[in-house]
């Protein structure tokens, strides 16, 4: 680096000024700055500075969600809805009311969003920037006021999940025990990181909301190419708080089912099933399996007894395909597949034949209709935790064991009491064999 003359003789006036001030500093105050001084040379050197999960911290930065300033919102939001309790006063009807017109709004709001992004990306005739600002007065108005019914909306959803639930077994005192307690809010992505080696989650960072396509894009690649790790940023529907935190919707038979997914979370907080969660891939798998179960059973329930004119109609099934036609596309089946052929790869050595047939198999997914942004190592890593249907999981046994256990149980409270003290996939496969051998009957045989 070249330095001018005139920055030369600055720096030996500065260089001569600073050796005055160092002889009258004390001995004390000198082996202070020195110590500083080293520590500050040694600091890159420091295991801390190398460790990978600093290493991640790093690369997030200021995108970290902060968990306590949310908390402290929503439980001020939920307190205030308690005391005011207006909501237990109104008869069934006007509850279901409430609720059905909050999921309008909320489906209003979307559809405002949509249509004010599209003004700038279809930029027909007019200018854009005049459309938008009608609609997003028209927007505000609306979600002023879903603001102002949604605690109400909120409340009335926990009661009908808690009766749900109550009568299911799960009450103590003749209450739903724990409260069933969640608050609607945008939420946080997930950053998911994996080895590259093979499909394992690792990391799991909450990023704030609203990160953009491109900074998940730059977050990812910095992973990969400064970690050597797979990276994925993934939406997620809620996160088992208390009280829990749910994404915004308009549709119920997606919220009940959420609401009481996240409450199985809690109720399972204290047990191994959810102490090893952080620890040991297979038990996060049980843990979301169980929670999956849970929740579809309830929300089900839910929607049947308050909503039932609600209720989603069973799947059609798929027409044998024609001798002159190929058969439907089935994404579950085809992503098993997927899944099945990656861990092979992995498991041979053969790291970069795997992410290139992912990446193969991501455009064909887009082909048919599914619009996957990436296909990696860290999207079986976060998806396969689900496993309460087949998909992602590949050969994975765990959420096969799982359901076998719930088919094996009498009932809902009886599943999760039996699958609350396993902590272990090996507790989980001897769980299954005594309940055999103990005599326990599979739903289908009666």
């Amino acid at each position: 680096m070249r330095i001018a003359p005139s920055e030369l003789v600055s720096c030996t006036f500065l260089d001569y000024h600073s050796r005055m001030q160092w002889r009258h500093l004390s001995h004390g105050l000198k082996c202070l700055i020195l110590s500083l001084l080293l520590i500050a040379l040694a600091a890159p050197e420091w295991p801390a500075f190398g460790d990978e999960a600093y290493q991640i911290n790093a690369l997030v930065g200021l995108r970290q969600f902060d968990f306590l300033v949310w908390e402290t919102g929503a439980v001020a939001v939920k307190a205030e809805a308690a005391l005011a309790n207006e909501h237990s006063y109104l008869d069934e009807a006007s509850r279901r009311q409430i609720v059905q017109d909050y999921l309008a709004l909320m489906q209003e709001i979307g559809q405002l969003e949509w249509q004010i992004e599209q003004t700038f990306v279809q930029r027909e005739d007019g200018d854009p920037a005049v459309t938008a600002v009608a609609l997003q007065a028209e927007l505000d108005r609306k979600q002023s006021e879903a603001a102002r019914v949604q605690p109400f909306a909120e409340a009335i959803v926990q009661d009908q999940v808690a009766a749900v639930l109550r009568d299911e077994g799960f009450a103590l005192l003749g209450q739903t025990w724990p409260p069933v307690m969640m608050h609607m809010t945008p939420l946080p992505t997930l950053l998911i990181v994996s080895p590259r080696d093979r499909i394992e989650r690792t990391y799991g960072i909450p990023l704030v909301h609203g990160v953009s396509i491109p900074e998940r894009e730059g977050l990812e690649t910095a992973v990969l190419t400064q970690l050597d790790l797979s990276a994925l940023v993934v939406p997620i529907g809620g996160l088992g708080l208390y009280p829990s935190m749910i994404m915004e919707t308009g549709n119920l038979n997606w919220l009940a089912e959420v609401t009481a997914h996240e409450w199985s979370h809690v109720w399972m907080s204290p047990y191994p099933i959810s102490l090893g969660y952080g620890v040991d891939p297979q038990v996060r798998t049980m843990n979301e399996t169980t929670a999956s179960i849970v929740g579809k059973e309830i929300g089900r329930k839910v929607v049947e007894r308050y909503y039932p004119d609600l209720v989603l109609p069973p799947a059609a099934p798929s027409p044998d395909p024609t001798p002159d036609a190929p058969p439907p596309f089935d994404f579950r089946a085809e992503m098993a597949e997927t899944r099945v052929q990656t861990d092979a790869l992995l498991a041979e050595g053969k790291i970069e034949e795997a992410e290139a047939y992912m990446e193969t198999r991501r455009q064909f997914f887009v082909e048919n209709g599914y619009n996957i942004r990436k296909l990696n190592q860290a999207y079986f890593a976060f998806y396969g935790a689900y496993a309460d249907e087949p998909g992602a999981t590949g050969t994975d046994p765990v959420g096969p064991l799982v359901q076998e256990v719930r088919a094996l149980s009498p009932s809902l409270k009886a599943f999760l009491e039996t699958m609350a003290p396993i902590g272990s996939f090996e507790e989980l496969q001897e769980a299954v064999e005594r309940m055999k051998a103990e005599g326990w009957k599979l739903k289908d045989e009666g």
